[in-house]
């Protein structure tokens, strides 16, 4: 086999040498390659079947090596970077079609439930509001009557379709009514435990020896203490003039009750300075009154007492009592020193209390719209007159 290969490559170098001189372009012809032969090589039989040949070594003149091409350039550092970045991931796909209409259905439904909670808690707000729960009592029998409709025997089958369907759709408004009627209640029966009086009764029975002695309500701001606040000194609370002198001389001819609305807290540590000889029987503080429209009114009603027999003395006496035919009005008292408002309806009380009319409140009504204390004055001075005018009379006629 080397024998043939030694020809053929002879044959080559002669066919190069006898080619034609250069053209006239004179550019020379391209040098001639010379055939690369590898130490093995493969080569095909006349049978077609690939055969390795043995191993054989050309001369160094003879073997052409291939040439190596050099190394790609290396990258600069920012194209390795965004190589090195991952792309986005792709978006995702959108919902299937029953998915959409799911969450279309369960907005609905949320959009409706709140609409009916919000009508419903806005009908009951109105219904609380403009009606008491007597009379949506009378209007939650209507709807039940309804529920119970029943259609005669002789009527068609239209009219007793109709008469079931009546029932059926007044059931739920009914039931709903019975509902709020009763929380309505309940609500009304927890709020009235804490704007009514603990009791019917605020005071103890009166001693049967007592019986004739009217009682003498007396209330504590701007009546017979002021409260003021300064940024140096803080609270601080001031007596009127002439409360002791009030206090001591009144309690001979009547019984005493302090009615306020300030916390117990509060009065105690006043009242023990304030009536240090003990005048003042009782006390009644904010539990003791009944709240109504953002309020706190003294009702005297519950007092245990005859309301014939109750004068109740305030600097807001119009304002602050549920039974404003007993009231004995006086000026408010802000701290002015030269103060004689007590001192001065000193005399008017005593002559009530000795003088004992059957009503207190008729009294009082004859001094509507006056300053009590100067209109007594001056009626007592008109019947002084009238008293002399009358012994003149009897001396002059020997009587």
């Amino acid at each position: 086999m080397l024998p043939v290969i030694r020809s053929r490559v002879s044959s080559c170098i002669f066919r190069a040498r006898n080619r034609r001189p250069w053209s006239s372009s004179n550019q020379p012809p391209e040098p001639l390659k010379e055939p690369t032969i590898l130490a093995s090589s493969t080569i095909l039989d006349q049978t077609g079947l690939d055969q390795k040949s043995p191993a054989h070594t050309l001369p160094p003149e003879a073997v052409t090596r291939t040439p190596v091409s050099p190394p790609p350039p290396t990258p600069p550092p920012e194209a390795v970077a965004a190589q090195s970045i991952p792309p986005p991931p792709p978006p995702p796909p959108p919902p299937p079609a029953e998915g959409v209409a799911q969450k279309k259905s369960w907005r609905f439904l949320k959009a409706g439930l709140f609409a009916a909670v919000t009508g419903g808690v806005a009908t009951a707000g109105y219904a609380t509001y403009a009606y008491s729960s007597d009379e949506i009592n009378e209007k939650l029998k209507f709807l039940q009557a309804y529920t119970n409709y029943t259609a005669p025997e002789d009527a068609s089958d239209f009219d007793k379709y109709k008469g079931l369907l009546l029932s059926g759709v007044m059931t739920v408004p009914a039931k709903l009514g019975e509902i709020y009627l009763d929380l309505r209640r309940f609500a009304e029966d927890q709020i009235q435990g804490f704007s009514d009086p603990p009791s019917d009764k605020l005071l103890p029975d009166l001693a049967p020896q007592e019986a004739h002695v009217f009682t003498l309500v007396l209330d504590l701001n701007d009546t017979l203490i002021h409260t003021d606040w300064n940024r140096d000194r803080g609270w601080r609370t001031f007596k009127r003039p002439g409360v002791d002198a009030f206090l001591e001389h009144l309690a001979q001819f009547y019984e005493i009750v302090l009615y306020t609305d300030q916390m117990t807290m509060f009065i105690d540590p006043v009242v023990l300075k304030l009536d240090p000889q003990h005048c003042i029987r009782y006390k009644l503080d904010r539990v003791a009154t009944r709240y109504k429209d953002g309020k706190h009114y003294r009702d005297l009603s519950i007092l245990n007492r005859d309301p014939s027999r109750v004068l109740y003395v305030s600097a807001h006496a119009l304002e602050t009592t549920l039974q404003p035919e007993n009231a004995v009005p006086i000026k408010e008292w802000k701290g002015e020193a030269d103060d004689t408002e007590l001192l001065d309806l000193i005399p008017f009380l005593e002559f009530v209390a000795k003088m004992r009319p059957p009503d207190i409140r008729t009294t009082l009504a004859s001094y509507q719209g006056h300053d009590i204390p100067k209109e007594f004055i001056k009626r007592s001075k008109e019947h002084q007159r009238r008293s002399q005018e009358q012994r003149q009379t009897k001396r002059l006629f020997g009587r």
